[in-house]
């Protein structure tokens, strides 16, 4: 089978700070925004990567979705344990000075686990765990 990722989903709760984090901090290139109402719909994706892409999409967007589960949800946001993602970099100190230069909330400073993975973390403007893996 040849199968690989095309969107993921994250939530974002101000449309500017997260272009500005992804766009400006990451380097993203911005594919496509779309907005509805007061909501916003931002896909973002490695400029060298088209066919790997982000969506920054309104916490419970989905009308389907009641009032207790979008506090829930925006509760677990404000604690940052709602969304992640994990990407991959060969230079993960260029990136962290990167990210801590741009004013990126620093979770984790670039760390040897005892599993065999170095790796630090942030959180984006929405309190999703943005995790970064040196790639050897």
């Amino acid at each position: 089978m040849d199968i690989t990722i095309h969107w993921t989903f994250l939530p974002h709760t101000d449309p500017e700070a997260s272009l500005a984090f992804y766009r400006d901090i990451l380097g993203f290139k911005v594919r496509n925004d779309v907005g509805y109402g007061d909501m916003r719909w931002i896909t973002v994706g490695p400029a060298d990567q088209p066919g790997t892409s982000v969506v920054l999409e309104p916490p419970a967007g989905d009308p389907a979705i009641t009032e207790d589960e979008r506090r829930a949800i925006t509760g677990m946001m404000a604690k940052g344990t709602y969304a992640r993602l994990v990407l991959a970099t060969p230079d993960l100190d260029g990136v962290f000075e990167r990210l801590v230069a741009g004013g990126a909330e620093v979770v984790q400073e670039p760390t040897e686990q005892p599993y065999g993975i170095r790796d630090c973390a942030f959180r984006d403007p929405a309190g999703n765990t943005i995790r970064f893996n040196e790639v050897r």
